[in-house]
C-alpha cells in the first residue's frame, strides 16, 4: 500500500501538482490584493481615528495605525513582528513545495497572503522601513480593530487546525488508527488481529 494516494510507492516524485500551487497562489493573491486595496481606500478616504458605523452595533470602520500585534500588543518591538512575518512567509513557501492537498494549499495560501499584506505595511509605511505601522480599520464591538490580512491569517490558521485535528497530512493522506482502517484493503483487515 502506498503512503500517498497520488504517488505510488517507488514512483518518482514529480513535484507539487500545478493545481495545488495555483490554488495556494490564488488564495494568497486574493487576500493580499483585497488587503492592499482596502488599506489604500482607507488611507485615501478616512480620517485617522474616526469611527463610521456600517451596521449599527455590529460593524464599523475605524482607521488606526497599529505599531504592534493583535490588540496593539508589543508596540515597542515593531521590528520583531517584521522579522516574524518574513520567517513565516519563507516557511510557508518552503512548505508549499511538499503540499499535495488542495485544502492544505488553500489554508497556507490564505496565511501567506495575510502575512505578506501586513509585512508590506511593516516595510513600506510610516514611520519607516521595517517598523511601519499596519493599517487596521474593521471594528466590531469589544474586540480588536483589524484588517483583511488578519482575516486571511485567521481563516487559514483555523483551516490548518481543522486539517490537523482531522489527521490530514500535507500530501492529502490521513493519519491515525481510524483513518488507517478506512484506507486498508479488505484483505489487510482480515489479517489484523
Amino acid at each position: 500500500m502506498s503512503e500517498s494516494p497520488e504517488v505510488p510507492a517507488g514512483a518518482p516524485d514529480r513535484g507539487v501538482p500545478r493545481g495545488v500551487l495555483l490554488l495556494a497562489a490564488s488564495g494568497a493573491l486574493l487576500v493580499y490584493a483585497a488587503d492592499q486595496l482596502t488599506k489604500w481606500w482607507v488611507v485615501a478616504s478616512m480620517e485617522l481615528g474616526r469611527r463610521t458605523p456600517v451596521v449599527e452595533g455590529l460593524l464599523s470602520w475605524q482607521f488606526i495605525r497599529n505599531p504592534g500585534a493583535a490588540f496593539s500588543l508589543g508596540e515597542d518591538i515593531t521590528w520583531v513582528f517584521t522579522v516574524v512575518m518574513v520567517v513565516v512567509s519563507v516557511l510557508i513557501v518552503l512548505t508549499l513545495r511538499r503540499v499535495r492537498s488542495a485544502a492544505w494549499a488553500l489554508a497556507l495560501g490564505l496565511v501567506l497572503g495575510g502575512a505578506l499584506g501586513n509585512l508590506t505595511d511593516r516595510l513600506l509605511r510610516e514611520p519607516g522601513f521595517g517598523v511601519g505601522h499596519v493599517v487596521d480599520f474593521i471594528a466590531v464591538p469589544r474586540f480588536a480593530i483589524f484588517n483583511i490580512a488578519d482575516c486571511g491569517v485567521v481563516v487559514g490558521v483555523s483551516l490548518v487546525v481543522l486539517l490537523t485535528l482531522l489527521g490530514r497530512e500535507l500530501d492529502g493522506t490521513r493519519t491515525g488508527s481510524g483513518a488507517e482502517r478506512l484506507e486498508a484493503s479488505p484483505e489487510e483487515e482480515g489479517t489484523r488481529g
